[in-house]
């Protein structure tokens, strides 16, 4: 009987529970707070940190035979993340991004963040793959993060890149107002720019079909994100596969979501986690993230100037990939400048740009370094 009980003691949590374990349980009790109290992305940081918090718990659900640990093998693979964005396609208008074009300009402002942080993580002592992996949550686009740092062989770092790339996606209405507000004037903020033109059926069919054309053509290594962006887009558009679209807009979209979610959380236990290396990430993200941000909006400034006042700079910021989050918050912080302002529109246009521009940024290092 006491062999039977001191056995059974050691096999609970209990006495396999590290300190370190216990930081992360802590930690991922805090983000399971932020999600479900305050909201923040709830549908990503709740089964982020909810995976966190069982790899902490039981760590060999993430060894081989262990249930996350072929969630992860789908991210490993890539599969994933290109799901995710056939999602988001299938979600997303891209109207006001036709209607101007120039909002083209503003996301690829925006990456600007991105490769200010590939020089800086280098002067860290981050390898050049290294520093391209944790360069592109300047892009706050969780599912091209995983992609890249996959693609780039850099699955050690997978879980503080994934981690902060959707960290910082879940926090843009408290990292953008201040930067935003800092760059422009109220006399800026104020501005209201014109309705946008209405975009024909035969725009919205045929700009999935050649951006994917171009892009492809290149950048082939991005295929695997644009091409189920624009694919997406297209059964969205085309009006002939309404199955299609509400299917993978919805249930495959949360599916994918669940896995995602589950798996990336599960990359953080102690062990990978508690790291400078970890440290470094974050605060390059949070670095690349701002310079982002603060980027497009200078761009936005400049195009203001150009064009006699007819653009608001405060579109700029949504130039990043967290899509419609970053154009939200480009309307709030109009709305507060005055209440009759309507910008979300006209944010959307960048904001599509700009998952695009990230995609297109991490074809760019995958050709660099010849992936």
């Amino acid at each position: 009987m006491g062999d039977t009980l001191f056995n059974l003691a050691h096999q609970t949590g209990f006495m396999n529970l590290t300190l370190g374990n216990a930081i992360m349980c802590v930690v991922a009790l805090g983000l399971l707070y932020l999600a479900i109290v305050k909201e923040y992305e709830p549908l990503l940081l709740l089964p982020i940190s909810f995976g966190m918090l069982l790899v902490n718990l039981y760590p060999p659900i993430m060894e081989e035979g262990g249930l996350l640990h072929y969630f992860f093998m789908l991210d490993e693979w890539t599969i994933l993340p290109s799901l995710i964005f056939l999602g988001v396609g299938a979600l997303t208008d891209f109207g006001p991004l036709i209607a101007n074009p120039k909002s083209f300009l503003l996301g690829a402002a925006a990456q600007f963040g991105v490769f200010g942080a590939f020089l800086l993580a280098m002067l860290m002592g981050f390898t050049e793959p290294q520093a391209a992996a944790v360069s592109i949550i300047g892009g706050a686009d969780g599912p091209t993060s995983i992609f890249l740092a996959m693609k780039l062989g850099q699955r050690e770092l997978m879980g503080p890149i994934a981690v902060a790339a959707y960290s910082y996606m879940s926090l843009v209405p408290i990292i953008q107002p201040p930067i935003m507000k800092a760059l422009t004037t109220e006399e800026e903020r104020k501005i209201k720019m014109e309705q946008l033109r209405e975009v024909s059926k035969r725009e919205r069919i045929l700009f999935p079909i050649v951006v994917t054309i171009v892009v492809c053509l290149i950048l082939p290594s991005t295929a695997p994100l644009i091409g189920m962006l624009m694919l997406g887009n297209l059964f969205r558009e085309s009006g002939v596969v309404r199955q299609l679209q509400e299917t993978a807009s919805n249930a495959l979209m949360y599916i994918v979501v669940i896995f995602l979610g589950t798996s990336v959380g599960a990359t953080t236990s102690a062990e990978a986690f508690l790291k400078w290396t970890t440290i470094k990430i974050v605060v390059l993200g949070l670095i690349a993230f701002s310079f982002g941000t603060a980027a497009g909006v200078l761009f936005g400034k400049l195009m203001c100037k150009l064009t006699g006042g007819k653009i608001n700079p405060l579109i700029g910021s949504a130039g990043v990939s967290a899509v419609p989050m970053a154009a939200r918050v480009s309307q709030k912080v109009g709305a507060e400048a005055d209440p009759t302002n309507f910008l979300l529109m006209h944010a959307m246009g960048p904001n599509v740009a700009g998952v695009i521009g990230t995609a297109v940024a991490a074809g760019a290092f995958m050709a660099i370094f010849g992936v």
